[in-house]
């Protein structure tokens, strides 16, 4: 009788013991899940408070960089034909296209009045040389007569003085003949050297004035065996420019085709108004393909001394104390670096100095950036495998 209960009561202790087991053992597993679940969440706080970033080589600038400027076109010479005697024009013997040789006759004039002062001087100079005469003899009889004692010292000297006063106008008659024989040779208009007449601004029988301030072109004529091109290079390529530089001319009437040409001249200096330097380029025009006047795109290959880096334009950094781009250490942390821009190309621009290539720069970095800040890197998106054509029996 008295083992029963007492097998009661141990079996209800052990029962009693599972469940206080079973009570601390959930306990446990909830504090321990509950911990487990803090950490993580610190952990996917922490991961979340790290930015993701994603990175490229800095890429180095080329060894040769081509640019392409606006030129201009003008004849090797473009002279304009002025009269330089007044009259009336007679006639003109060429026209706008005409080819015409140095010496060749382009107008005559017609100038009476200067026909009529030669006349005169002519006659003013026979004159002249006639009174001479008579005062040379007139002097060398007197002064043979001197040691005679026939005439004075003084009749002497009178007679010398008269004498070359006589042989001074005779030279100032020769030299007005020759004043008014050479614009009577000015009736004759001709061409200045070989090349081709762009423009004819008289006609029979207008009257015109001597000289280019106030008389009117009658003719231009220009030569176009050889052009010259004239550009305006920034100053940033300025102490690229070297004299005997080849460069290549590309104009829209002829697409596809360059034409050579070489830098002969620069000005030495910058313009104020606009930074930038005027060269002269010289280009070959023996067939007569290029016409002066126009525009052509001036294609240069610069032989750059500081290449500097290249990386997208993204990847700057705006901050108060000046440009910065980030750049992604071995350690995964960012470092900042401040730069020198260059040019800027748009999508891209050139770092001059504080970028080296291969730097893994950051791009869209975020504004709170902080140097030394840990970063991940995004995963690149996989290529695509390339498409391969299908082939045909």
């Amino acid at each position: 009788m008295t083992e029963g209960p007492k097998a009661g009561r141990g079996r209800a202790g052990l029962l009693l013991a599972g469940l206080l087991l079973v009570a601390i053992g959930v306990a446990g597993w909830g504090i321990w899940s509950r911990v487990h679940a803090g950490r993580r969440l610190a952990r996917a706080t922490d991961d979340a408070a790290v930015a993701t970033v994603a990175v490229v080589p800095a890429q180095a600038g080329p060894d040769v960089e081509e640019i392409v400027l606006p030129g201009s076109v003008s004849a090797a010479y473009d002279t304009p034909i002025y009269a330089r005697t007044s009259g009336y024009i007679q006639r003109w013997y060429t026209d706008i296209g005409t080819r015409v040789k140095a010496g060749d006759l382009l107008a005559t004039i017609e100038s009476p009045e200067i026909d009529q002062q030669l006349r005169q001087a002519r006659a003013d100079l026979m004159t002249a040389r006639a009174n001479n005469m008579v005062a040379q003899a007139t002097a060398r009889r007197v002064h043979a007569l001197l040691p005679t004692r026939s005439v004075s010292a003084q009749q002497n000297d009178q007679a010398a003085s008269d004498a070359a006063a006589r042989a001074a106008t005779v030279a100032s008659n020769e030299a007005n003949v020759q004043r008014l024989e050479q614009l009577v040779g000015f009736e004759k208009v001709v061409a200045p050297y070989d090349g081709i007449v762009t423009a004819r601004e008289t006609d029979n029988g207008s009257l015109i004035t001597a000289g280019s301030g106030s008389g009117a072109e009658l003719f231009r004529v220009t030569d176009t065996s050889w052009l010259r091109v004239y550009v305006q290079v920034p100053q940033t390529y300025a102490p690229d420019i070297r004299i005997g530089l080849p460069v290549e001319l590309r104009f829209p009437e002829y697409p596809g085709r360059a034409f050579p040409a070489t830098l002969t001249r620069t000005a030495g200096a910058l313009q104020p108004d606009a930074r930038t330097l005027l060269v002269q380029l010289r280009a070959d025009n023996a067939q007569g393909a290029l016409l002066p006047g126009g525009y052509t795109e001036v294609h240069f290959k610069l032989r750059r001394a500081d290449r500097g880096v290249r990386i997208p334009a993204n990847a700057l950094l705006f901050r108060a104390e000046g440009l910065r781009v980030a750049t992604l250490s071995p350690d995964g942390r960012a470092s900042l670096h401040a730069i020198t821009q260059g040019r800027d190309f748009g999508t891209t621009v050139e770092i001059l100095t504080g970028i080296a290539p291969g730097d893994r720069v950051i791009l869209n970095p975020p504004s709170s950036l902080a140097d030394g800040e840990r970063v991940h890197v995004a995963s690149p998106a996989p290529a695509q495998a390339a498409a391969r054509p299908d082939r045909h029996p």
